[in-house]
């Protein structure tokens, strides 16, 4: 019996009730005594947070989709979602964030080096937790779960990596690049990295496996151009200057205040006018404290109006196209039913 069978019907409760059991299994890992004020409090905050727990779901369905216990992949999603906390405390500092999920970064509050340093205790207890995995799935697969996502971090380092130089180096990526890029930050931490890892657990050949990685390369991939696309349309409350926080919990044109390389700021550049291009580029070399209101509005504009925008709706399309051929192959089920609905809304542009 599934730990969220009567879920499956709903994307939007099932990721609810799964998220509630991942956040119940990440709190039994953290500190409960807070006697550490300078640890204990940081590393518990982005749990706490909430948010959709999406990474850890796709491991927990694709190990019951391929006839496995998604009671076996809980402690694996339980990891995952560890260092999904892990790398966000990081990743706000590298892109100077203001916002997460709707209160300010943990570096905002706290200051960067102990936000660097809870980020770093948070990184060691994945590792711990995977641990855990030795006497629930015996050694030889545990093993193999703990170097599969060991490498699966690998590849977000190394993907983050060009992101922050292109911005660092003041560099423009083309198509080529950016998808380099993509496939090793968001296509492997996202997507492949999860639903391999719930293939493992269930015990699946090489070709199984590939196929499951190359649609939830293929979904991932399609997901973060998704939120690229809502970081530019959706607001809520004023947060950056003159401009809206966006509705999924960062501020609402903090693209473009951080300078990042995104499909839509590739496609912009070769859509705008000469002198509209070389302002663009202007705004995201900008320290971010140097980028104004105006600055952001013009850029979302010019989103619009360019085609940009919608170029990368349907570019969102075309990766949900491809992994609903990965996943037609895939047994039936209410699992595969559930990955289907979640197709749906990325190729619809819904939120789930």
């Amino acid at each position: 019996m599934s730990i969220y069978a009567k879920d499956h019907s709903d994307p939007g409760s099932y990721l609810e009730s799964v998220g509630q059991r991942i956040l119940e299994e990440v709190m039994l890992r953290l500190p409960q005594s807070r006697t550490r004020p300078y640890l204990d409090p940081l590393i518990r905050d982005y749990p706490e947070r909430g948010g959709k727990r999406f990474r850890p779901a796709l491991v927990l369905l694709c190990c019951e989709l391929l006839g496995g216990n998604p009671e076996d992949a809980l402690i694996s999603a339980t990891a995952l979602e560890l260092f999904h906390s892990f790398a966000l405390i990081h990743d706000d500092i590298e892109d100077a964030s203001e916002m997460r999920r709707g209160a300010k970064t943990l570096h905002r509050i706290h200051g960067i080096p102990l936000a660097i340093n809870a980020g770093d205790s948070l990184h060691g207890i994945v590792h711990q937790v995977l641990l855990e995995n030795h006497p629930k799935l015996g050694a030889q697969k545990a093993l193999q779960v703990h170097l599969h996502l060991n490498r699966v971090m690998q590849q977000t380092f190394e993907g983050q990596a060009l992101d922050i130089g292109w911005v660092e180096e003041g560099i423009f990526p083309d198509r080529g690049q950016f998808h380099e890029m993509i496939v090793r930050k968001t296509g492997w931490y996202s997507g492949r990295g999860p639903c391999q890892c719930g293939a493992m657990i269930a015990g699946v050949d090489e070709p199984m496996l590939e196929s499951l990685g190359n649609f939830g390369e293929s979904l991932g991939i399609g997901f973060q151009i998704r939120d690229d696309i809502l970081n530019l349309t959706e607001s809520s409350e004023s947060s950056a200057p003159d401009a809206n926080e966006g509705g999924y919990g960062k501020e609402r044109g903090g693209d473009f205040a951080e300078g990042k390389r995104t499909l839509i700021t590739i496609e912009m550049l070769e859509r705008l006018m000469p002198e509209e291009q070389e302002r663009l580029r202007k705004i995201l070399l900008k320290p971010r404290p140097e980028v104004t209101g105006e600055d952001i509005l013009w850029s979302l504009e010019k989103s619009e109006q360019s085609g940009a925008l919608d170029a990368a709706r349907r570019e969102t399309q075309n990766h949900a196209s491809r992994a609903a051929t990965e996943l037609s192959e895939m047994p039936s089920g209410a699992p595969k039913q559930m990955l289907e609905t979640l197709l749906g809304f990325l190729a619809e542009q819904r939120r789930v």
